[in-house]
Parts: C-alpha cells; sequence; structure tokens
C-alpha cells in the first residue's frame, strides 16, 4: 500500500492489523520495507518528487495509527534527530519527506518546522541530547543561516556533541563545510544514508 501510494485506505489496513494482534513491530517493519522500495524506485527515476511527497504522507497517515501501540522497549532504540527549514525560510517538502523516512528508519524525529531561529534549535538539540541535527535550506539568501546555528551551538557548548547535516537546492558539500555543518546530502533518501552513517548504525 506504501508502494502503491493508497493514502485513503492505509490507516483502516493498519488498524484492522492491529485488531487481528498482528505485533506493531512487525507492521512497522512492513512499512519500512514499503518505504525503502520507494526510495529504490526514486533512485533508479522510476518515482519522482510527486511520488516521494505522497509515499511520505501514506507513512504518515499509517504511523498515526501505529504510534501509540509501539512499546516503550521499541521506543527506547530510537535515536533523536532534531530536524528544521533555516530561519526566513518556509519551504517544508524536503524536510517533511526526510522526516518520514527517518521515521521509518526506527528514529525518533523531532520537528521544529520551518522559519526556525537559532534559539529554538539549540534548546532542541539540548533537551533530546540529539546527535543529529538536520538543516533544510532552499534559499540562497537564507544559505548563512546555517553558519548562525552552528556559531549558536558553539556558543552554547554543543557544537562537539551533534553532528550537523544540511540540505536543499543552493548547498553542495563545499558549501555546506564552509557553513560549518559536518555533511550535505542531495535529497531526503540520501539524507537518510548520511544520518546512519553519521551516527553508525
Amino acid at each position: 500500500m506504501i508502494v502503491e501510494l493508497d493514502v485513503d485506505n492505509i490507516a483502516k489496513a493498519v488498524q484492522q492489523k492491529l485488531e487481528k494482534r498482528v505485533e506493531p513491530n512487525d507492521i512497522l517493519k512492513a512499512l519500512t520495507a514499503g518505504m525503502d522500495e520507494v526510495g529504490r524506485r526514486y533512485e533508479q527515476k522510476e518515482y519522482f518528487l510527486t511520488e516521494l511527497v505522497l509515499a511520505g504522507e501514506t507513512m504518515k497517515e499509517a504511523f498515526d495509527v501505529l504510534k501509540p501501540r509501539l512499546t516503550s522497549k521499541e521506543r527506547g532504540k530510537r535515536r533523536p534527530v532534531v530536524v528544521a527549514t533555516v530561519k526566513g525560510d518556509n519551504h517544508d517538502i524536503g524536510k517533511n519527506i526526510l522526516i518520514t523516512m527517518l521515521v521509518s528508519a526506527g528514529f525518533e524525529v523531532i520537528d521544529l518546522g520551518v522559519d526556525c531561529p537559532k534559539e529554538k534549535i539549540v534548546e532542541a538539540v539540548r533537551k533530546h541530547d540529539a546527535k543529529v541535527l538536520a538543516l533544510s535550506c532552499l534559499l540562497t539568501m537564507t544559505m548563512r543561516e546555517i553558519s548562525v546555528v552552528s556559531e549558536a551551538l558553539k556558543d552554547a557548548g554543543l557544537r562537539d556533541k551533534v553532528k550537523v547535516i544540511v540540505g536543499g537546492a543552493p548547498l553542495n558539500m563545499e558549501l555546506a563545510k564552509e557553513m560549518g555543518a559536518d555533511d550535505h546530502s542531495a535529497d531526503a533518501i540520501d539524507g537518510v544514508r548520511h544520518i546512519k552513517a553519521l551516527l553508525g548504525v
């Protein structure tokens, strides 16, 4: 259903599986396998951004039903990742796809939304003891905000404790490093791979 982008029926299907006493973790594994296949099709150019967005919506619908049923033990394995679009930028498609992919890969995601000031980002990294901060930036004029956030993390004594990965149209690895980030990814699927590598998982 994830691969077929069945956003209208997936929540009901998950609910039915739960009522039949299927283990929530097994349902999550099936959903994750679906997202992995969507990712493969995207990389092979069989699916495009539209399908990726729809798959993300489908996964979200499923996860909303499933989340309360996941045990604390299962949740305990979930590593926190803070995700935000930088101040001055209101784009969220890439960010939202990344979040869906991270959730399906077993991460706990703290979504700070768009147009996010450095103070809010620093506070979230501290509060959740996040080891990865993913920043989205779609506008050339807001790229400098990455440096601002990096400096704010330094001032708070947190920069050495968190890996900063950035993504968005105007960025590349060279610019990312120049702005004080640790890593760059070209898209959401690549982003999950990079985040796993940063965490050594």
